[in-house]
């Protein structure tokens, strides 16, 4: 981000990056909510705290699954642990409750989408037979015929909590960036013959993650084209949606009385 602010601290919309996420997640009435930190840890936990909200620090930082296992002690062994990234802020609830009941406390869910250029995404790689995941391959590790697959992993996935916990505790970082992967809990789970199923994104729009300035530009457009749409569709008069600049909160209604500044009414003659 070419910036000393951590970057789920970036605002998009008026709201930084990681309230976004926070606030789909609250939508889902969840038990317990635990913000993995980094880079610039104090400063985040600082800025989104809130009663419930439980922190942990990564540190080092050894990738996606490291991360998860430094969050895993305050994970109730019962239910369902839904991991999401604080940087991919568009992310839909209705997405995730879908994501959830996917698992349905019994199998791994992961949030996939088909992209028209995969680069740098892990890739789903399925069963010959069936339409079951049988892995997700990093791009690093990938051969030429795997990284020619479109249908990517989007960092986004639901999991029994007992189950995730034995996963966390069997990574490995036996790989091209001597890292802890997330993504190696699917050949676990299909190791234990759990099933692991696909749960697809609405759009391309909610799975967008920001890492540089122009991306946070771009989500920022398409926020702002979407607010636009709904507004339109509720029946908002919008003389050009590619312009508007939408902050904060707006309540829309029908009102029964109109006052225009500078219109006086008629008289009428008697």
């Amino acid at each position: 981000m070419r910036s000393k602010r951590p970057k789920v601290l970036h605002v998009l919309g008026g709201r930084q990056l990681l309230q976004h996420v926070l606030g789909a997640v609250a939508s889902l009435g969840a038990t317990r909510t635990v913000v993995v930190t980094g880079h610039g840890a104090a400063e985040v936990e600082q800025s989104v705290r809130a009663p419930g909200l439980a922190f942990v620090r990564q540190e080092p930082q050894l990738g996606t699954g490291h991360a998860l296992q430094q969050a895993a002690p305050l994970l109730d062994d019962e239910g369902t642990t839904l991991v999401l990234s604080g940087d991919v802020p568009l992310i839909e609830p209705a997405t995730l409750r879908a994501l959830v009941d996917a698992c349905a406390g019994q199998r791994l869910a992961l949030l996939t989408i088909e992209l028209a250029d995969p680069h740098g995404h892990g890739r789903v790689v399925r069963k010959a037979k069936g339409n079951a995941i049988a892995a997700i391959v990093e791009e690093k590790d990938a051969s030429a015929e795997i990284r020619a697959l479109r249908n990517v992993y989007t960092g986004v996935m639901a999991a029994p909590t007992r189950d995730l916990k034995r996963w966390l505790a069997a990574l490995r970082n036996d790989n091209a960036a001597r890292e802890y992967y997330l993504t190696d809990v699917v050949a676990l789970a299909v190791g234990e013959g759990i099933g692991v199923v696909g749960v697809a994104a609405q759009s391309e729009t909610e799975v967008l993650g920001v890492n540089s300035p122009a991306q946070l530009a771009d989500l920022e457009r398409r926020h702002q084209r979407a607010a636009a749409a709904h507004l339109m569709a509720e029946g908002v008069r919008i003389a050009d949606p590619a312009r508007i600049d939408f902050r904060g909160e707006l309540t829309i209604a029908r009102a029964r009385q109109t006052t225009l500044r500078g219109w006086k009414r008629p008289v009428k003659k008697r």
